[in-house]
């Protein structure tokens, strides 16, 4: 069985936590594509080449413990927004979308572009200060001195650029459910999911 959701949206907004509690509850495989990027974007910061970078990532870039810095998040929206890096990261994706028993994609451009026959398509979002508080708790949390400004202002910053490109920019499908956490509790936001989610599968 080939079953795909498609979950996009902008930072912090929830879609990663979304999707790995969906593709749990349901028993899909599940890809955090921004891992892709943020992967090759760590890459470039030792002087790799993006497109380079993109074409020959392997399992332990994946599994750098780094990968979630302020440092790495910019240096994933700039090689992003590089045609031949996402060229070179769209047929891996595609590849596992259509991998059988179901899979659950997470990232800025899979309803639009990655998977556009997605059964399901979510756009998740949030309020920019509300996204700028969640990722800030993320950020002390693992010790990064940072503040709420700065994390607010990182936020715009990749937005602005993500939804600006030219190639495969933010921005929800015609056809996609907008899910607006906002003011919902993450097992709420999840609920819905699942819910929208069984709703298709009939």
């Amino acid at each position: 069985m080939t079953f795909t959701v498609a979950i996009d949206g902008p930072a912090a907004a929830g879609k990663g936590t979304i999707s790995r509690e969906v593709a749990a509850h349901f028993g899909y495989a599940h890809l955090d594509t921004g891992l892709l990027y943020r992967a090759t974007g760590r890459r470039t910061l030792d002087g790799t080449d993006p497109v380079e970078a993109a074409r020959t990532l392997g399992p332990g870039d994946l599994g750098a413990d780094d990968l979630r810095t302020p440092e790495v998040a910019q240096a994933a929206s700039r090689v992003a927004a590089i045609p031949e890096v996402r060229e070179a990261l769209v047929d891996f994706q595609r590849a596992f979308a259509t991998r059988s028993g179901g899979a659950v994609l997470d990232g800025r451009d899979i309803g639009t572009v990655i998977c556009p026959d997605a059964q399901v398509k979510l756009f998740v979002t949030a309020s920019d200060d509300i996204r700028a508080t969640r990722r800030l708790i993320e950020l002390t949390d693992k010790g990064h001195d940072i503040s709420f400004e700065q994390v607010l202002d990182d936020l715009r910053q990749r937005d602005a650029r993500d939804s600006a490109r030219t190639t495969a920019p933010l921005k929800a499908a015609e056809d996609a459910v907008l899910l607006d956490t906002s003011e919902l509790s993450i097992k709420d936001a999840v609920d819905l999911a699942i819910e929208i989610i069984s709703e298709r599968q009939g």
